[in-house]
């Protein structure tokens, strides 16, 4: 067996990836529900089919828990009605002809109005429409962060809305101690509705008094938000069909 190649095993197929440093033969299931072979240099695929069907009830389990949490992150078209999410409301892409080149997205009598420039270009598309949802989650979120840290007992962080990838929100304590730490939201997060971006506020400046998810941490976030565990399961369910910033 070589690098890349397709190993299937009893209706199971799966990618083969060779390592010389590897002892042993591994199983593991991809970020997109695929099935992976982890092997040694040199071992026969006789081997490798006896190690997968010793393991068959694992790798089905496991594969179908990645299936049914895998992201179903759909990407988006610039053009006219393409339907984007604001704080769990739905408005359609306007392309104005009016609109400045390098102007900035607004939204106007529930619309999002970009430049004809702006949609030819995938990438100055995108680039405005992630800056609108910044700025606008920004400022949303500013007002309501007090009465949260209030409820904690924490001191209220700098706010920044920005890409973090596939989080949602990240908080980090101020460099002596004594500063403000800063909180930043991930852009994507402001397409959920408003009870689910208060859900991952509280999250993180719960993390200004308590660093990690101990119990500790879970009793503070309790304490400000009783149904947070209902709110993290409703964000994880909605949270991976949200549109992350891909464009078709």
């Amino acid at each position: 067996m070589t690098e890349g190649d397709r190993l299937t095993v009893d209706g199971l197929v799966l990618r083969v990836r060779v390592s010389a440093r590897r002892k042993r033969f591994a199983l593991s299931v991809e970020p997109d529900a695929g099935l992976a072979l982890h092997t040694p240099e040199g071992r026969p695929a006789a081997d490798a089919e006896d190690f997968v069907r010793a393991h068959r009830s694992w790798l089905v389990r496991k594969a179908g828990v990645r299936e049914r949490t895998r992201p179903l992150n759909p990407p988006k078209r610039l053009i006219d009605g393409e339907v984007f999410r604001y704080l769990g409301r739905t408005y359609r892409l306007a392309i104005s002809p009016d609109a400045p080149a390098e102007g900035r997205v607004r939204l106007v009598a529930g619309r999002l109005v970009v430049s004809e420039e702006q949609a030819e270009d995938p990438e100055r598309g995108r680039a405005a429409l992630v800056d609108w949802y910044c700025r606008a989650g920004r400022a949303w979120t500013a007002g309501r962060l007090q009465p949260w840290a209030a409820r904690m007992g924490v001191p209220e962080p700098e706010l920044e809305v920005r890409d973090l990838g596939q989080r949602w929100g990240l908080y980090r304590p101020g460099e002596d101690g004594r500063r403000p730490g800063r909180m930043s939201l991930g852009w994507p997060l402001f397409q959920l509705p408003m009870h689910l971006v208060d859900y991952v506020s509280a999250h993180e400046l719960a993390h200004v008094r308590v660093p990690g998810h101990r119990a500790n941490f879970w009793r503070l976030l309790g304490q400000a938000l009783p149904e947070y565990e209902e709110r993290r399961v409703e964000l994880d369910e909605l949270g991976r069909r949200m549109w992350m910033g891909e464009i078709a």
